[in-house]
């Protein structure tokens, strides 16, 4: 389908294939195998403006939109999802300096996030507090002109290889999830250290790490807000950032559909191609619709939120659900329709149905997705009917 892109979007669509085509698709077998952080690739994303793309034009960056932002991490996706992870998690750390952070805390590190100079991660998930946010132990005390944080973050995408951190820890017990508050961590800082290089079944090319913060001392102007924001702050963070995981669902399975179509054209069963079998015809057709239609609410989305709308947490939560479940069907019909061959590493589908997995619990599980949708369906209905 002609989704109408600008000659620019195109541009970053273009360019964003072609770095996944000539510098991801040749490694992310090796990435995976060996669990290798992918340097290399970040440095060649940085130097083609792709950590400009979120970043506000008066920081250093493009200036552009979620839209664009999808587009781009959509065909990384395609080629590997843990390379697109690595990246898309450095939007996800930075948007809560976006939204909420002051105008210092923008000056200082925005225009080294856009160079790709400084790469970000997001502190959220704890043992304790995943899909219950209220459940964090992480503490940090205002003590003289800093704050000290004590306890650890769980399963942390860039953990380790960040330099700058955006936590979210309590500051007053009392208040429960109302008492949370936002926080930028250096790496670097004094009691702030990494658990060991988690052994992950997929997205293997991202680093996932634990946080372990030691009477962390971080100056009091690192709060991102104000004391008791930071629930709101990771919220409206969670609500752009799905979007994101929703384009990484479409990209994931636009690629093994393509992988499983090209599969089925050479392969001969019965004195003919598999793709001019009627079953397996019906399988890919079932494929491309539900990509499309992933695509079309993931888009949709993008643009609902660019547009300024306020409350974006059902649209978010829709794209995510359909896009990422759809990966995950996708991906194991991708491998079913190549068979024997689906399952060997020699193919890529095999790697790319372990990878989608993770996109139905990270950001959200898809079960919370149904609860905020269905919250924001009975908020709807009641003020429908005054």
């Amino acid at each position: 389908m002609d989704y109408f892109l600008n000659e620019e979007q195109i541009m970053i669509r273009d360019l964003a294939r072609q770095i996944a085509e000539e510098r991801i698709v040749p490694v992310r077998a090796y990435l995976d195998e060996h669990n290798e952080y992918p340097s290399e690739i970040i440095k060649v994303l940085a130097q083609s403006d792709m950590f400009a793309l979120f970043i506000p034009e008066e920081y250093g960056g493009l200036g552009k939109g979620c839209f664009e932002l999808c587009l781009a991490v959509e065909e990384l996706s395609s080629a590997c999802l843990g390379v697109a992870t690595t990246f898309a998690a450095n939007a996800l750390g930075t948007y809560p300096i976006i939204l909420f952070g002051s105008e210092e805390q923008k000056k200082k590190y925005l225009p080294k996030i856009a160079t790709g100079e400084k790469t970000v991660a997001f502190g959220l998930t704890e043992a304790n507090a995943g899909s219950d946010a209220g459940g964090i132990q992480t503490t940090a005390q205002l003590q003289g002109n800093e704050y000290v944080i004590n306890g650890t973050k769980q399963w942390i995408t860039n953990g380790g290889e960040a330099d700058i951190y955006t936590i979210i820890a309590i500051t007053d017990k009392s208040k429960g999830a109302r008492g949370a508050s936002a926080f930028i961590v250096e790496k670097g800082a004094s009691g702030f250290t990494f658990g060991k290089k988690e052994n992950k079944m997929g997205i293997r090319a991202s680093a996932t790490r634990e946080l372990i913060f030691d009477n962390c001392r971080v100056p009091k102007e690192n709060i991102i807000a104000r004391e008791g924001a930071g629930f709101i702050v990771a919220m409206k963070t969670l609500d752009q950032a799905r979007i994101g995981v929703a384009a990484q669902g479409v990209g994931l399975a636009q690629g093994a559909f393509n992988e499983a179509v090209n599969f089925a054209r050479k392969r001969i069963q019965f004195g003919h191609p598999i793709i001019s079998f009627q079953a397996v015809q019906h399988m890919l057709a079932d494929m491309a619709i539900q990509i499309e239609a992933s695509r079309a609410l993931t888009y949709a989305a993008a643009r609902y939120l660019d547009s300024g709308a306020k409350d974006v947490s059902k649209e978010s939560a829709m794209a995510k659900t359909l896009a990422t479940d759809v990966a995950m069907k996708v991906t194991t019909d991708a491998v079913q329709v190549m068979g024997g061959a689906g399952y060997m590493k020699e193919y890529p589908v095999e790697k790319m149905m372990r990878d989608a997995k993770i996109l139905q619990i990270y950001e959200g599980t898809n079960q919370i997705q149904r609860n905020v949708i269905g919250q924001a369906i009975i908020k709807e209905f009641a003020k429908s009917k005054g």
